[in-house]
């Protein structure tokens, strides 16, 4: 009760109240002493209540106080709605929906911190191997007795490990401006044809070493808006894994078609599959299934599925062990 006497507003608010209310008495009592009375007991109600409620106010305000000073200190478990009517309440209200609001935004920070320990420790995990590797290479290849057969092979090697550890950065890199919201995906119309002639040119040579066939599908005018210089990228990285889990002999197809709703790219292979058990996670960054070959990053499917999804579009894949793969690709032609 006291502490309220202390703001300066209260202070102003009684004295103009007291000074009303005794000068209302003075002028009461020159017409009778009885109307003064009534007057003076009448002002020191209204001047009570006023306080009372004053107070009940600052007492609220206060307790709110107390509720931001614990909000600011990390805790959101308090509960200060309430279904009455009035501008406090009104406040308390939109005070609780920030707290849910920052309650949220200190989850999903933390998730990104966890998501980024993480990374840092695959990364960390995935640079280690090719670097102890070349290290020892490197400290063979000091040796000057070294036959010429094992020197070349190891300076192979080391060009191979040093062109996977830029992939790789090259990789984290574009995931990093995705996940940022730097790239500016281009919104240009793309022909599906020329977007699957671009994403096949990496990968001809290897499919024509493995004797594997390509049979293409679909109309010239198919088309969809978007990005064509990543999402060719996203397609590439789809035929890599095609090419690397097709055997000898097998064959890749690429199909496509438009309707009102998306247009719809298939590609399939004629591989080993992947095993139901991994089908949830080939989309994961890092992830390596059973199938995978010891060269493999496990980063290639979860680049496509990051650049295909930021551009209004959806991808899904269909296997069976022993039956091939399937991966069904939608950029969708509006939000709805």
């Amino acid at each position: 009760m006291i502490s309220i006497l202390r703001n300066r507003e209260i202070q102003i608010l009684l004295l103009l109240m007291g000074t009303i209310s005794l000068a209302g008495t003075v002028l009461a009592a020159s017409f009778a002493l009885n109307t003064a009375i009534v007057t003076l007991i009448t002002a020191a109600l209204l001047i009570g209540c006023c306080f009372g409620f004053t107070y009940w106010r600052y007492r609220e305000i206060q307790k709110l106080s107390g509720y931001l000073r614990q909000i600011s200190s990390g805790d959101y478990s308090l509960d200060v709605r309430d279904n009455q009517e009035g501008e406090l309440s009104i406040l308390k209200n939109d005070i609780y929906k920030m707290t849910l609001r920052l309650s949220e935004q200190s989850s999903l920070l933390q998730q990104d911190k966890i998501k980024l320990t993480h990374a840092i420790s695959d990364i960390s995990h995935q640079l280690r191997t090719p670097l102890t590797s070349m290290t020892v290479m490197a400290d063979l290849l000091s040796e000057p007795e070294l036959p010429m057969e094992k020197r070349r092979e190891f300076t192979s090697n080391i060009r191979t490990q040093l062109e996977r550890i830029g992939w790789l950065v090259a990789s984290l890199l574009k995931f990093s401006k995705i996940d940022a919201g730097t790239v500016q995906f281009k919104k240009e119309a793309i022909f599906v044809k020329h977007l699957v002639q671009k994403a096949l040119e990496p990968v001809l040579i290897p499919m024509d070493i493995k004797e594997q066939t390509i049979a293409v599908e679909g109309e010239d005018g198919v088309r969809f808006t978007g990005d064509l210089n990543w999402t060719s990228e996203a397609v590439l990285n789809i035929l890599k894994n095609c090419v690397e889990h097709t055997p000898s002999g097998g064959r890749i197809a690429i199909s496509f078609a438009e309707n009102v709703l998306f247009t719809e790219i298939i590609i399939a292979d004629s591989g080993k599959g992947i095993p139901k058990e991994d089908l949830p996670h080939i989309f994961k960054r890092f992830y390596k299934g059973k199938n995978a070959s010891e060269d493999s990053v496990g980063i290639g499917l979860a680049l496509a599925q990051s650049i295909i999804t930021s551009q209004n579009g959806d991808i899904e894949v269909k296997s069976a062990a022993g039956k091939g793969t399937q991966f069904h690709i939608k950029f969708y032609k509006q939000v709805v």
